[in-house]
């Protein structure tokens, strides 16, 4: 018998504590990575595609070199 009360001691324990502290979850979490970028919270995910290096060839002191933004 005791530990029967003890188990609905703590079931009802529980159950008050899970009532009382209930919170939402708003977390976001963000990455960055080589090929895309994306972000995940409580409402769904979004990834983003980088664009295409724009790359040209330019002369620097006399020697040319390809630089790509």
């Amino acid at each position: 018998m005791r530990s029967f009360l003890m188990m609905v001691a703590a079931v009802l324990a529980f159950g008050t504590t899970m009532t009382i502290e209930a919170t939402d979850a708003n977390a976001v979490v963000c990455a960055r990575g080589v090929y895309r970028a994306g972000c995940a919270g409580y409402r769904g995910a979004v990834v983003v595609r980088r664009p295409a290096a724009a790359c040209r060839t330019v002369w620097v002191n006399g020697v040319r070199v390809r630089r790509c933004y």
